[in-house]
């Protein structure tokens, strides 16, 4: 445990390194925080705070900075959440819900907004489609050996996908998309299985035939809905910190973070369910060593389904940063609830 004190000269260190991103001396904390004791005080309680582990010192002659446990406890008992103004309010709600109709649509805005909001990288990820429920469902002929199916979510996800399908009448396909519709409307997509489709063959009297040529086509189709999709925004943010501006280190991460399966394994390994932030080792990747990720989710049908991450140097505004993810993270659960704004 450390003093009151100790804690109040952590928050304004750290207050003052997220300003300006260089070392703080006792001098420095002396004159512009109010703590009404002595610099040679303060300068003693830095020492003894290094030697908790709370502070490092990069240069022998240089102040001192946080380390990962000195920015773990000012987030954990210091920080605190900033209050959105109802014009930032205002802005994020209508910039997400003018005239968005798709989730693709409504995660890119948010992502865009998030990076915007905190000057930082952002990711947001909708819900993975084969674990929606299907609403509406079409064949389409298109030429005379492609189909295109479209698969609509509950969620407002849509999904085209191009079927080599050969001389396929379209009133076929129709009969075909309605029957489909009626039986599975409801499902969730992963539980669009061979079985399911199979049963269809017995309300689709005299297409036999071409149900069992469109079964494995079909299949092979669903299959392919089971990745995740992510946005992502503000990814030259990176190169412009100023820890990290003209070096390799910078490099490093922006070629990381570019990679989508990194994104992906990175997203899986983050909580799903409430916010979390994870700092430099406690992400457990040395590309990240030197970044904090703040995250949350939001929820679809109750369920804890989409991801909202901002990813920066550990000296982001904590405060601001937490505020605007939890918002936007409740904003978009209220939309895929089907609640108007």
């Amino acid at each position: 445990m450390i003093s009151e004190r100790q804690l109040r000269i952590l928050e304004a260190i750290i207050s003052d390194f997220i300003d300006t991103a260089q070392p703080v001396g006792s001098r420095t904390i002396s004159k512009k925080y109010p703590l009404g004791i002595s610099s040679a005080t303060i300068r003693n309680e830095m020492a003894d705070l290094e030697e908790l582990g709370y502070l490092v010192q990069p240069h022998t002659s240089a102040g001192r900075i946080p380390s990962d446990l000195g920015y773990r406890l000012y987030v954990d008992a210091i920080v605190n959440e900033h209050t959105i103004g109802l014009q930032e309010k205002e802005m994020i709600q209508s910039l997400l819900l003018n005239r968005i109709i798709e989730a693709n649509d409504l995660a890119k805005q948010a992502s865009k907004l998030l990076s915007e909001f905190t000057g930082l990288v952002s990711i947001v990820t909708i819900p993975k489609f084969n674990k929606c429920k299907l609403a509406n469902l079409k064949l389409i002929k298109v030429t005379d050996s492609r189909v295109l199916l479209i698969l609509v979510t509950n969620t407002g996800i849509v999904k085209n996908i191009q079927l080599a399908i050969s001389n396929a009448d379209q009133f076929i396909l129709d009969r075909i998309s309605d029957t489909m519709l009626s039986f599975l409307e409801g499902e969730t997509i992963e539980k669009i299985d061979i079985r399911s489709i199979m049963r269809l063959k017995d309300k689709l009297q005299g297409l036999g035939t071409f149900v069992d040529y469109l079964i494995p086509i079909l299949r092979d189709a669903l299959k392919s809905l089971n990745g995740t999709e992510l946005f992502v925004e503000g990814l030259a943010q990176i190169l412009s910190i100023q820890e990290f501006a003209n070096t390799e280190k910078a490099k490093t991460i922006f070629e990381y973070l570019k990679d989508p399966d990194n994104m992906e394994l990175l997203i899986e390994e983050l909580s799903s369910d409430q916010l979390s932030i994870k700092i430099g080792s406690e992400i457990k990747n040395p590309i990240l060593d030197a970044c904090s990720i703040v995250s949350s989710s939001y929820k679809v049908d109750g369920k804890s389904d989409g991801k909202i991450i901002v990813i920066g140097s550990k000296r982001m505004d904590y405060g601001n940063v937490v505020s605007v993810v939890n918002y936007i993270s409740n904003t978009l659960s209220d939309v895929f609830s089907g609640i108007n704004l």
